[in-house]
């Protein structure tokens, strides 16, 4: 307990100082991105100190005042959120579109989106560093661990980003009205966000997660890993009944090779008493592992933490 309570203590005075330094400096520029909902607001090279800048961009809902109660979601690979015409594959979250939508129809609260671009590293600030505690010591002896920065990329949102935007758009800013959402690897983060900050991200959704833990390097034992993922969480994670937690696949192509890492994890998930009112495992027939898919699908979870 004594150490739990430093811990806490430390934290907030690494938030204040970094906060001190950061929050008077920036201001937006406009984004050259088009949105239908709502306006957006761009923070090239966020500086931080402890991991790569890299791009924010902030989504206001529409009618926006500052200072207003409104929730934050935190999603990671910001440049695919918003604007087809901008990404490397012509394919978007359409978060504008649909949490916009799902605002005016008065089946959402009102919700700040904050966009964190992803760099060159994304595969090593996606990944959830501890995991290796539960891995067997002679499963992970030729993975390089110092490569991995999900902490560093954690500390980011958590000690630099989130003081910031507190502080410069004045939203709800306690654990119940804050969230962290993903795909992919990003799915992978945002559950390690929660598990590792549960005083800060009351929920995560996970979308087509890569719970197989599978990577393209001979030295990576992906079963020992994914078990490794599965043991972390249920040691982790918060009591069943304070956080929300939505997790989904689709049914093709990589999408269904998340098949049985999933249903482990959701079997581990009800062991340990989370129930349907606090997460929710989807399956989506035909869904492949793509912004498209993503778009399609993505007012079910919205509505799942943000449903009025």
């Amino acid at each position: 307990m004594k150490k739990t309570f430093l811990f806490l203590i430390i934290s907030i005075f690494m938030v204040m100082c970094t906060h001190g330094a950061i929050a008077g400096e920036l201001e937006p520029v406009a984004s050259s991105q088009v949105v239908r909902y709502g306006t957006l607001e761009s923070y090239p090279q966020f500086p931080s100190r402890v991991i790569e800048p890299r791009n924010v961009t902030v989504w206001l809902p529409q009618d926006y005042k500052l200072g207003e109660p409104c929730d934050v979601l935190y999603m990671h690979d910001g440049q695919m959120l918003f604007d087809a015409t901008a990404t490397w594959n012509k394919q978007e979250w359409q978060v504008d579109e649909v949490l916009g939508a799902l605002i005016a129809a008065g089946k959402a609260r009102r919700c700040i989106v904050v966009g964190v671009d992803n760099t060159s590293n994304r595969l090593f600030d996606y990944f959830p560093t501890r995991c290796f505690e539960q891995v067997p010591r002679e499963k992970r002896m030729d993975v390089d661990l110092t490569a991995f920065k999900g902490d560093e990329y954690l500390q980011f949102l958590v000690q630099e980003l989130k003081p910031f935007i507190d502080s410069h758009y004045r939203p709800l800013t306690s654990m119940e009205h804050t969230f962290v959402m993903g795909s992919s690897m990003g799915g992978l983060i945002s559950l390690y966000a929660m598990c590792e900050y549960p005083w800060v991200f009351g929920g995560a959704v996970c979308m087509s997660t890569h719970v197989s833990m599978m990577f393209p390097d001979p030295n990576f034992d992906s079963q020992a890993w994914s078990e490794g993922l599965r043991n972390y969480v249920e040691a982790n994670m918060p009591n069943p009944g304070t956080h929300l937690l939505y997790m989904d696949r689709g049914s093709v192509e990589l999408d269904d090779t998340y098949a049985q890492a999933q249903s482990k994890m959701d079997a581990m998930l009800k062991k340990c008493g989370w129930n349907a009112n606090h997460f929710v495992s989807r399956v989506f027939e035909g869904h492949k592992h793509m912004e498209t898919y993503w778009a399609e699908r993505l007012d079910t979870p919205l509505l799942f933490i943000l449903g009025k």
